[in-house]
């Protein structure tokens, strides 16, 4: 528990010399900054803490930690696929910084045993709360073999607290943080929400519901992101998860054949539910559960301590709305919680220069590695260093050089900016009440959900971009005339719309399967009329009533539409990443009133 000074002593146990590789940062000739030494970690999982599995890791060390001179620790792990070599930047880093890090491979990746569970806290939390107690000093976890035949020497050298943060005395509770991208995000709120001995969390990249982020519906949605009707479900992306996930559990299979059946490599539901998916187009109500508990949103009352949430714009995996839906349960119930929108994510996961650099991370160079960095300093070494603005979100029309803090817009509150309207105007759209047109347009959705949009390919996209656009008869747009100056967008855009489909009408009785499933993208045409799709975000709809207006909240984005460009709005029938509705319906927009609108945050 942070700012509790530690009172416990232990006499210093010997130097954890064997297997210990030395590494420094600093020339030949001078002493070692750091050590780092491989681990084996022998942990019990499940609800009944019935399955055993081998952790692997590696420990960094600062050279001067000692039993009398102890330090914090980072435990931080790998996103999807990865391994404990991943996070090699970090460990060399903090650990020159006066930080013990705890590097691991997750549940059923990089050499560590047993099958992906989604960061389920019965699971991956439960795994990651033992490696809290051996950073704790408890004997019995870390071992130097995989067969855990010869103990590791007790850790004696990282701080600790007398007390967790539900007050609990523990002998075995140390000064720890936790840091991670992607699945190495969500284990941070898996961990802390069954071991209140975790001090602090700076997850990345990472979701709040995971059966939006792989099946989602952007209207009907109740708590964050949740919704009561289910969504469409993505193609590309659980098609790369599954496909990596089962790759893994193939190359560790001779050492741990159960993690093949019945699932490969996954907890037994995903198989399932991928079937599932690509049939009715969507999740049961077996996976949404299942995966919604392997989900921060679920157990947000158990996440109490400080939260640096990180997440990027180029991501059409877990989009901004979802660490908005973290962030605004977090500050709701009053646990400390800052939020940054950097510029890469799952899309594109290339930072911009200045940014940050997980190779090589470097405080004084990248603006992001500086704000983790203090961050961890003030809440693990009590400094009385700044721990940032409350919000900043990267802008990538602004130019700079060196490190990326001009870049960064900030705010004290958020949400920032204000409602712009515009309102659907014949095939325009205008933000004056008294000049709307009425109209009219008609379109298809296809049979089978198959895609009738040519948007950038999810997972590949970027490498290999194809042209953004429609097939007629399979779309409705709107578009502003060219803009005068300067329209910066930052958050979530809302659409309030209202769609005639007689077909649809008569089939959404039967649930899912007979709903109407469309598709809301905000783009931007530049002067020559080239479209692109903004991040390449689309916000996929399961109308829940056809008969009835209904609210979309688009994907949150940072952009600027430049003076010369217009604003479009598209409503699909088909998406080259999704799977679309079951059956063809016909779908008609009518415009002419002011309860068809568009509006976006723009900041001054």
């Amino acid at each position: 528990m942070r700012r509790i000074r530690p009172i416990i002593t232990f006499a210093a146990t010997a130097a954890l010399a064997a297997g210990t590789l030395a590494a420094t940062t600093q020339t030949a000739q001078a002493a070692p900054a750091y050590t780092v030494t491989p681990l084996h970690f022998a942990v019990k999982t499940g609800t009944t803490n019935a399955k055993s599995c081998d952790i692997i890791g590696d420990l960094y060390l600062p050279a001067t930690a000692s039993a009398t001179k102890r330090v914090p620790a980072i435990l931080t792990t790998n996103g999807f696929g990865g391994s404990k070599d991943d996070q090699t930047g970090i460990g060399t880093t903090f650990a020159a910084r006066g930080y013990a890090v705890l590097s691991y491979s997750g549940l059923g990746f990089g050499g560590s045993s047993c099958k992906i569970t989604l960061d389920d806290p019965d699971f991956d939390g439960l795994a990651a709360s033992q490696l809290v107690s051996y950073l704790g000093g408890k004997s019995g976890i870390a071992f130097t073999d995989a067969a855990h035949t010869t103990p590791a020497p007790v850790l004696d050298v990282v701080r600790r607290d007398s007390k967790d943060h539900h007050g609990k005395r523990s002998t075995n509770d140390p000064r720890v943080g936790m840091f991670g991208s992607s699945y190495g995000g969500q284990i941070q709120y898996a961990a802390a929400s069954v071991d209140p001995r975790i001090d602090t969390i700076v997850p990345i990249i990472t979701w709040s519901d995971l059966s939006y982020s792989l099946s989602p519906n952007n209207t009907s949605q109740t708590t964050g992101v949740q919704t009561t009707t289910p969504g469409a479900a993505k193609l590309v992306w659980a098609l790369g998860f599954s496909g990596l996930g089962m790759l893994n559990g193939l190359q560790n299979a001779q050492a741990d054949p159960s993690r093949l059946l019945p699932c490969p490599n996954f907890a037994d539901f995903v198989c399932p539910a991928l079937v599932t998916a690509a049939v009715t187009g969507t999740l049961d109500a077996t996976a949404t559960t299942n995966l919604r508990h392997a989900s921060v949103a679920t157990y947000t009352k158990k996440i109490t301590i400080p939260t640096l949430i990180v997440q990027g714009q180029h991501d059409t995996l877990f989009n901004l709305n979802e660490a908005v839906a973290t962030y605004r349960a977090l500050q709701a119930q009053g646990t400390e919680v800052k939020m940054i929108w950097q510029k890469w994510g799952h899309s594109d996961n290339k930072p911009a220069p200045g940014e940050i650099d997980l190779k090589k991370p470097d405080v004084t160079t990248q603006y992001e590695t500086k704000r983790i960095s203090d961050w961890f300093d003030h809440f693990l070494k009590d400094s009385k260093v700044g721990t940032g603005p409350e919000f900043t979100y990267f802008r990538d029309w602004i130019s700079y050089t060196g490190i990326a803090t001009p870049a960064y817009g900030t705010s004290s509150t958020f949400p920032v900016g204000a409602g712009r309207t515009y309102y659907l105007s014949g095939k325009g759209l205008t933000t004056s009440k008294t000049s709307i047109a009425a109209g009219s347009q008609s379109f298809l959705t296809p049979i089978a959900g198959l895609p009738t949009s040519f948007d950038t390919i999810d997972v590949v996209g970027k490498d290999s971009p194809l042209p953004e656009s429609d097939l007629p008869g399979t779309s409705a747009s709107w578009t502003t005339t060219p803009l005068s100056s300067n329209l910066d967008v930052v958050g979530s855009p809302s659409l309030r719309i209202q769609v005639s489909s007689p077909t649809a009408a008569l089939t959404q009785g039967l649930g899912s399967t007979g709903q109407l499933v469309l598709f809301a993208k905000v783009l931007d045409v530049d002067a020559a009329g080239k479209a692109t799709v903004v991040k390449n975000l689309v916000a996929p709809v399961r109308v829940p009533d056809v008969n009835k207006p209904f609210t979309v909240t688009l994907p949150g984005i940072v952009h600027r539409f430049a003076p010369g460009h217009s604003l479009r709005l598209v409503i699909a029938g088909g998406s080259t990443n999704y799977r679309g509705g079951l059956t063809t319906n016909p779908v008609t927009i009518a415009t002419g009133g002011s309860g068809q609108a568009l509006t976006l945050p723009v900041v001054r």
